[in-house]
């Protein structure tokens, strides 16, 4: 089984969020049942310079983009046993970050374009072409109005997954026609059009073969209006062909034991990780106390996170026998909530507000809590880090936290963390005390540590899921 990823982002290379988590991790299990994965990225300004010392050029061509030829290069790098290929123009991706610029609808045209374009220059034609989020979008699309009925690509079935539905590519219906040469059929009510222009999640969503997404949670929940931005009805029209599948940890990436960034190394010793613990509050500054529970919170301070919901009880939640640890960056009024909590409760709170890869390992391992009130999350990395490191979650029943975290029973004992349901500052605050009370009894913690040592959160089961379907999707099934 021969199948290739495309999308915008992979760890190590270069990295925005939880997406590039994924196609870092998951092609290297996949690999391991035996497929042929490889992936395909931009060759963008900030990759390594390590990394791009180790590329080789295999291909260069002209690529015809609406009315203009293009420059395309095409490099190749062999990562842990993975091939992956980096599309070159400088124009469009030497310039720093991924995101964010005022001609990036044309800048993703030109990759979907070049994924295409280039398979005849790499010797490499897949049986699954596996595109992730809007900037990949097109490539179903552009697969199927210009390379479906060519003998060599016929056999070719394209999956779409997306991994937060709220960022969509919507552009101008003339930009599409511009980049793409596509005729006025694409642009009808139930093509391409969005909101008065176009959008490359749509195309993704609608001409792709089969659809998946982060959670079996989120999968129901953009099919309703309250999460499905606009896009509700169709994903109900297309839940025949959607499917959930969790996203899962690299449990290599992320290990205690022997993580490089942790003072203390340890697997399931509470001993060891307090040790972590102490030395975290002497790092932050926070008086050193093993007695008391440290609560941490590593995420982007935006409103998708819960962010608001801690806006809302700061002073009930600085009234508790509790530390805070924050690590992140985000919108201005959430990281002056925060300055001026560490300034108003400086032996309560301590605010890290950077990204540090290297704190935020220190904050797993070091954290007995941690929490995530998001409003919306599809599936979520966090809550599956701090289980591997031991620190008990608190999150809001939504998406992939609902599906990974379960709650406390303690009637029965069985639960992996706490959780609330609503989306409200006070259940939030009611189940952050009750974690509090709960920590400050030995058996309870006990059972909640053995309780996520049984649970197992890497790739392996999610990648089984991922072949199964490539191999129905290749039978025609």
């Amino acid at each position: 089984m021969k199948v290739l990823f495309a999308a915008s982002e992979a760890v190590p290379f270069v990295k925005t969020g939880g997406l590039a988590d994924v196609i870092g991790s998951l092609p290297k299990e996949l690999a391991k049942l035996g497929t042929d994965v490889r992936v395909m990225l931009p060759k963008y300004e900030d990759i390594p310079l390590h990394y791009k010392e180790r590329m080789e050029r295999i291909a260069e061509f002209q690529l015809q983009m609406g009315w203009r030829q293009l420059y395309c290069g095409v490099w190749k790098l062999d990562m842990n046993g993975v091939i992956f290929y980096f599309i070159d123009n400088e124009f469009y991706f030497t310039r720093k970050g991924c995101y964010g610029y005022g001609d990036d609808a044309e800048r993703f045209a030109f990759y979907c374009r070049a994924v295409l374009d280039s398979l005849q220059h790499i010797d490499f034609v897949p049986d699954v072409l596996h595109c992730h989020d809007w900037q990949a979008g097109m490539i179903p699309v552009l697969y199927r109005a210009h390379f479906s009925h060519q003998p060599a690509y016929a056999h070719i079935r394209t999956v779409m997954t997306v991994h937060n539905l709220k960022y969509q590519g919507v552009f101008g219906k003339e930009q599409f026609q511009d980049y793409f040469a596509l005729g006025e059929e694409h642009f009808s009510g139930y093509a391409l059009e969005l909101h008065g222009g176009a959008s490359f999640m749509k195309g993704g969503l609608l001409y792709s073969d089969f659809i998946t997404t982060v959670s079996p949670t989120y999968a129901e929940e953009i099919q309703t209006p309250y999460y499905g931005e606009f896009l509700d009805g169709l994903l109900r029209s297309q839940q025949y062909r959607l499917q959930g599948i969790i996203n899962g940890l690299d449990y290599d990436e992320f290990d205690p034991m022997t993580d490089p960034h942790v003072t203390t190394h340890y697997r399931d010793s509470l001993t060891k990780k307090q040790l972590n613990k102490l030395k975290l509050q002497e790092r932050l500054g926070l008086p050193v106390r093993k007695d008391i529970p440290l609560i941490a919170l590593v995420t982007r301070l935006v409103d998708q996170k819960g962010i608001a919901l801690i806006d809302r009880v700061i002073a009930e939640l600085m009234e508790l026998d509790l530390q805070w640890v924050v690590l992140g960056t985000g919108e201005p009024q959430f990281e002056r909530l925060f300055r001026w909590a560490a300034d108003a409760y400086p032996d309560k709170l301590s605010a890290n507000l950077l990204f540090d890869e290297a704190l935020a390992r220190q904050i797993y391992a070091g954290s007995d809590l941690f929490l995530m009130p998001s409003l919306f999350e599809p599936c979520g990395i966090g809550q599956l880090i701090a289980m591997r490191y031991r620190s008990v979650p608190i999150v809001r029943e939504t998406g992939g936290l609902k599906d990974t975290v379960t709650p406390y029973n303690e009637a029965t004992g069985e639960g992996t963390g706490f959780s609330f349901a609503n989306y409200n500052a006070h259940d939030m605050l009611h189940t952050i005390r009750r974690a509090v009370r709960l920590y400050h009894e030995p058996d309870v913690w006990d059972k909640l540590m053995a309780n996520m040592k049984k649970k197992d959160f890497s790739w392996r089961k999610s990648a089984q899921q991922y072949a199964e379907l490539y191999g129905r999707l290749a039978a025609g099934v």
